[in-house]
């Protein structure tokens, strides 16, 4: 059964960092690219950054270009978003999410066929 969690959120005040983690289970991840999307209350979901089966291609939202990160080990079956200067507005729920293609732009958040469960990130003081 393929299956993705995510850890690593928290509280942080503004300007702090946090290490999001998407383990991967049932599937070999090494043939999937991957997506962060994130939810704020009241908003629409809204994709973060996303990277290729490889890990050659990358990109980000606007929003956080050069703020965070997005890696990824396929021996370990993990993907990660190093988030850093946060910002109140990042307080979102997070997601990771898989999909088929060995890349699919963070616009075709159809592409991304399998989800984890969602982690909680707020930035406050």
């Amino acid at each position: 059964q393929l299956r993705l969690v995510e850890s690593g959120g928290g509280l942080v005040q503004p300007g702090g960092s946090l290490r999001l983690s998407c383990a991967a289970s049932g599937f070999t991840l090494d043939y999937y690219a991957i997506g962060w999307f994130r939810q704020a209350p009241g908003k629409e979901r809204e994709g973060v950054s996303c990277i290729s089966s490889s890990g050659g291609r990358t990109n980000y939202a606007d929003s956080v270009k050069g703020r965070f990160t997005i890696s990824r080990d396929n021996a370990k079956k993990t993907v990660y978003l190093e988030m850093s200067s946060l910002k109140p507005e990042d307080t979102a729920i997070y997601y990771c999410a898989a999909s088929g293609y060995s890349y699919s732009d963070l616009r075709n958040s159809n592409d991304y066929n399998y989800w984890g469960q969602g982690t909680q990130v707020t930035v406050s003081s």
